[in-house]
């Protein structure tokens, strides 16, 4: 783990999040990861936001070292958990990245607090993981994803096995490996994750129910501090369609969309440079 960073744990209620934590270097940015990850999702960037803020990577219930939680593991649950993180030990201005699911987590947050002075969202998939998801690639995907969520397998070979995914459209003979999409470092990374998944996490998702109690139009006309939405491709990989992502712009109060042609749902690894310098130049403009 970087030096600069170190591991702490927070309460929210009767559960504990382990958090990894920044020198008080500046304002709070406070980081939420998708599904299935956790925190070291972010390793790649977050020395890059050391000299300026006081960083702030979280755990969701049911990842990593996070407690696990008795609950459906709802997009709406996440919410509550990140309002009670934040409300709890957060009292000044606070500013928001979310990635995937955690992208989710940050919208429902800003609508609800006046402290977030700014959010960033990395390619949320919103209704694309609702009832639309039996229409894409992957319910297949988390479905084969739960065979392995709290795996007592060795990382080696759970990787391996999700190399042999296979992946395409429902209905389609067109199919491909994970494996021919993914490196051997994400499967790997996917894997560790994995390992330490709470099964829980992803029965909603498979379930389709997942979305259930997040009104997606009404927490985006909600936000009134400015937002910065990165969208990935979704020939890619990606998980936000061009129509949802003007869609999304069009409700925010004041939103600015970066799209990444080309480039799959996890942009920070990616393109992991374009990433940082596009959330220091947003992050400058609202301090």
């Amino acid at each position: 783990m970087d030096s600069q960073l170190e591991e702490r744990s927070f309460s929210i209620g009767t559960l504990r999040l382990n958090v990894a934590v920044g020198p008080q270097n500046g304002p709070p940015l406070i980081f939420f990861h998708g599904v299935t990850r956790r925190w070291q999702t972010f390793l790649p960037m977050l020395s890059a936001f050391i000299p300026r803020w006081q960083v702030f990577a979280v755990d969701f219930p049911g990842h990593g070292k996070s407690d696990r939680a008795e609950s459906p593991h709802l997009v709406a649950d996440y919410v509550e958990w990140g309002m009670t993180f934040l409300r709890t030990h957060f009292s000044g201005e606070i500013n928001l990245y979310g990635h995937s699911l955690g992208s989710m987590v940050a919208a429902g947050c800003a609508a609800r607090l006046r402290n977030v002075r700014a959010i960033i969202l990395e390619d949320p998939p919103f209704d694309v993981m609702g009832e639309r998801i039996a229409t894409t690639p992957l319910l297949n995907y988390f479905r084969e994803l739960l065979r392995f969520a709290g795996s007592p397998e060795s990382v080696r070979d759970v990787s391996r096995k999700l190399a042999e995914v296979r992946m395409g459209s429902p209905g389609s003979t067109n199919t491909f490996r994970l494996g021919d999409i993914r490196d051997g470092v994400s499967l790997r990374f996917t894997a560790a994750s994995l390992k330490q998944l709470d099964p829980q996490a992803l029965v909603a998702v498979v379930e389709r129910n997942w979305l259930e109690g997040y009104n997606r139009d009404e927490i985006l006309s909600r936000i009134d501090c400015p937002a910065l939405l990165l969208q990935g491709d979704v020939k890619a990989g990606g998980m936000l369609p061009d129509a949802d992502a003007d869609d999304v712009i069009g409700r925010l109060h004041d939103g600015t969309l970066i799209r990444h042609p080309g480039i799959g749902h996890v942009i920070h690894w990616q393109k992991t440079q374009d990433v940082i310098n596009a959330a220091h130049g947003f992050l400058e403009s609202v301090r």
